[in-house]
């Protein structure tokens, strides 16, 4: 199930949300520019490392390109492939607008921040010895989600559903859509091997759950929870 849009109207423009994605994607651009050498080194010293986040491990000194404290920040803003920058920057524009609107745009900062420090800490708690580096926006995303399944779980969101060499597109409700992705990723994490690499599934419940509990202190005072079903 592929979330395309949702109709849920906004009184702000969400220029945080489209900052962000623009940094995304030009930072992409800046990885693959490197070519392969060159973007699994930026990976490893800009991606967050649980071992070397903890002082258990240290990278070489010429991988060393901000303090490790420092990865968790620059870690939100790499991806390791197109699908994996272009999955995550459809979750971001289709929920991440109306969240912004909900709380304003410097509060939205320092929510996403937030949530993806959560998402690190999920996945670092999970795993504190691994030495796979760990990249990507979603941890962040996954609280900009969670946020949004308090805000609006009955707003309508068209998704594409695919049955086998078809497809169906409907409208279901947010509350639905966000729930089922929350359960996919507690069964998925329950099914990983916390040895391997792959998605940082933690990561996904962490930023989640964060969001969740971040919104009540972060959406203007007028913006109530639960909302009901609004109409462009």
């Amino acid at each position: 199930m592929i979330p395309l849009h949702d109709d849920n109207p906004t009184e702000i423009a969400p220029v945080v949300t489209v900052a962000i994605i623009a940094i995304c994607v030009l930072v992409f651009l800046w990885q693959i520019s490197l070519g392969g050498q060159g973007l699994q080194a930026t990976v490893y010293s800009l991606g967050v490392i649980p071992a070397v986040l903890l002082n258990k491990v240290d990278l070489p000194a010429e991988a060393v390109l901000v303090p490790a404290y420092l990865t968790v920040i620059t870690s939100m803003f790499l991806h390791g492939g197109f699908m994996h920058l272009a999955g995550n920057m459809l979750y971001l524009w289709i929920f991440g607008n109306n969240v912004e609107d909900a709380m304003g745009h410097m509060r939205f900062v320092i929510f996403y921040l937030l949530c993806g420090s959560a998402a690190v800490a999920g996945q670092v708690l999970q795993n504190p010895a691994s030495e796979i580096p760990m990249i990507g926006a979603s941890g962040a995303i996954s609280g900009v989600l969670g946020a949004y399944l308090l805000l609006y779980p009955h707003a309508r969101v068209l998704v594409l559903i695919p049955f086998g060499f078809f497809t169906q597109m409907m409208y279901l409700r947010a509350g639905w859509v966000l729930g089922l992705w929350f359960v996919i990723q507690i069964l998925s994490s329950l099914a990983a091997s916390s040895a391997g690499g792959g998605v940082a599934w933690f990561a996904h419940i962490g930023g989640f759950i964060a969001g969740m509990a971040l919104i009540p202190l972060f959406k203007r005072r007028q913006i109530t929870l639960l909302q009901p079903a609004r109409r462009r």
